[in-house]
């Protein structure tokens, strides 16, 4: 998006989840004299809670060649609440002609995890529920697909909802660890 319009970030059923503008406007770095930081207003456009929604501000030249990313991250954010940010760590080099925003975690409450999907079909004829420690677990005879249930992680006492494929990034002593779910191939 050019710098003065919204720029939109989608969650990862391609739904608009989040609207960003820009509220820094001198944006003129060089490889010499970088910018190393922006201030963004990030909107939450959806209907859901996020307890910790992270992601990116990406900047491009005139000749949409990329000159500067910024990494953006907030916590507790509720439907239809603007929220102003900063990109720590940004080294932009250029004077950016465009840009765009970019969710890369969007964690929702444990509550609105475990929640049935509004509408949603009941099991199919025939499906099977797998042991008692296995009961949130559905698997259809017809595909064999094995429907995940809700996944969160408990560190030091503290319960964050996990989304498989989405990271979750937390900080091990003076390093970042970056750590994905994903099933089993």
């Amino acid at each position: 998006m050019p710098l003065a319009q919204a720029a939109t970030a989608f969650d990862v059923a391609g739904r608009e989840a989040l609207r960003g503008r820009l509220r820094t406007q001198a944006l003129a770095g060089t490889p010499e004299a970088p910018v190393r930081n922006t201030r963004i207003v990030v909107e939450n456009r959806s209907r859901i809670f996020y307890n910790y929604v992270a992601g990116w501000a990406t900047f491009y030249d005139a000749e949409g060649v990329r000159c500067g990313e910024g990494l953006w991250k907030l916590e507790a954010f509720a439907p239809d609440e603007s929220v102003e940010v900063d990109t720590p760590g940004l080294r932009l080099t250029c004077t950016p002609s465009t840009w765009r925003l970019a969710a890369t975690t969007l964690l929702t409450r444990t509550g609105d995890v475990a929640k049935p999907s509004e509408g949603a079909p009941p099991p199919a004829e025939g499906s099977v529920q797998t042991s008692a420690a296995d009961a949130a677990v559905t698997t259809s005879p017809a595909t064999g697909a094995t429907a995940m249930p809700p996944l969160e992680i408990n560190v030091n006492g503290k319960t964050i909802p996990l989304q498989l494929g989405n990271p979750l990034e937390i900080v091990v002593g003076k390093e970042r660890v970056r750590i994905v779910v994903q099933p089993v191939p």
